[in-house]
């Protein structure tokens, strides 16, 4: 059908979705402090134990920003939000760079996580605001590939810098966060906002909160966002234990994101033909079903299969979700739903390293089981309908 062809999808996005994209390639290319963090903390003579610590205060800023960021998108607009986002983001990395004593680094590390991440759900709405509903997948799915190439190339050319100078990497780090909020404001339309007798932090919240169609949802998404951080936690922990080397997990590892990269847009024309809710089961019960697999593969070729059906599984759900998630929400609250959809995403970030691992040491088997049963019971809710 003509309407769903790709080609068409991308030539029908407004013009200001594309400065969008842009923005989210520059700012996640310039992520390179936080990919050698650990790394800068211990030259610094701070124990591996306490820059853990601080990388996991960075997790911890997530769970502010989804929903401080929802919040903001709607009372104070999009463009605004995302400025916002940026600017104390390059702020709080300049103070990174000159933090010494440990409490400060860890307080500026979270306002770091909090700041670099707020931005999100404001462009989740913006996306919502600018694309109609039937390009509204094409649209997430290419900011999701302008993320993932920044994040492909960002981290080589960190690690060049690297080399030479760890200030470097803060200084590029807060450059790119004021040229992408830079871009914000100057470039990009301002978004709806709520009405002012709306604007209340809760009053969002407990509507999409009443929202039965969008509870389901994120129950749904709940369900799997846990084992999307196994693949950096126990996945490469698993593939020691069974005798593989780090090479055979960087190989896997980039075979999933040259896959996403390659096919996840192309995906779109096929996924956004067919009802949101199927899509949505069957990229969940695909993505915790290819994942657990792993633990009856024993060879690389087993293994390989194992990433395609992942990744595939991936592919199909995550542009869906963001579009579907604006779809369910009344304009003046788009944000603060986007926000509640990042907040899934950011809990099962905080909380899914620490739990698989855990499952893992103590029973490997029930471990795998839990991963595929997560999926499908993921795959389950997504198809329950409620009248909304």
């Amino acid at each position: 059908m003509p309407q769903y062809s790709l080609r068409a999808n991308l030539h029908a996005l407004p013009r200001a979705a594309w400065t969008l994209f842009a923005g989210a390639f520059i700012n996640r290319f310039g992520t390179f402090v936080m990919p050698f963090l650990i790394l800068y903390l211990t030259r610094h003579g701070y124990s591996a134990a306490q820059a853990g610590l601080a990388v996991s205060a960075y997790g911890g800023g997530h769970l502010i920003a989804a929903m401080l960021g929802g919040h903001l998108a709607d009372s104070i607009g999009r463009r605004n939000t995302i400025a916002f986002s940026m600017f104390v983001s390059c702020a709080a990395m300049l103070a990174l760079s000159q933090a010494r004593a440990y409490p400060a680094i860890v307080a500026i590390v979270l306002i770091v996580g909090a700041a670099s991440e707020m931005y999100r759900p404001a462009a989740g709405a913006l996306i919502g605001d600018l694309v109609p509903r039937e390009q509204r997948v094409t649209a997430f799915a290419m900011f999701r590939l302008a993320n993932n190439l920044g994040f492909a190339t960002g981290p080589a050319t960190a690690g060049l810098l690297a080399g030479h100078s760890f200030f470097a990497l803060f200084i590029a780090d807060a450059a790119t966060s004021l040229l992408f909020g830079s871009i914000a404001l100057t470039a990009l339309p301002h978004g709806a906002r709520t009405q002012p007798n709306a604007a209340h932090v809760s009053g969002g919240f407990r509507h999409a909160l009443r929202n039965e169609p969008f509870v389901i949802f994120l129950l749904a998404t709940l369900c799997i966002t846990w084992i999307e951080p196994q693949v950096t936690s126990t996945f490469p922990l698993y593939l020691q234990q069974s005798g593989f080397s780090p090479k055979t997990y960087g190989f896997l590892i980039s075979l999933n994101g040259a896959l996403v990269v390659l096919f996840e847009l192309a995906l779109t024309s096929w996924t956004q033909r067919h009802p949101p809710q199927r899509i949505l089961a069957l990229g969940y019960t695909l993505f915790g079903a290819g994942f657990a697999l792993i633990g009856l593969a024993h060879s690389i070729p087993a293994l390989v299969l194992c990433v395609v059906a992942w990744t595939s599984g991936e592919m199909i759900f995550a542009p869906v979700g963001g579009a579907y998630a604006s779809t369910l929400a009344p304009e003046q609250f788009r944000g603060r739903y986007q926000g509640l959809y990042t907040l899934t995403w950011s809990a099962g970030l905080l909380a899914g390293p620490t739990l698989g691992t855990l499952l893992l040491q103590s029973n490997a088997s029930a471990y795998w089981v839990s991963v595929a049963a997560a999926g499908s019971v993921g795959g389950l809710l997504a198809l329950v309908r409620r009248a909304a």
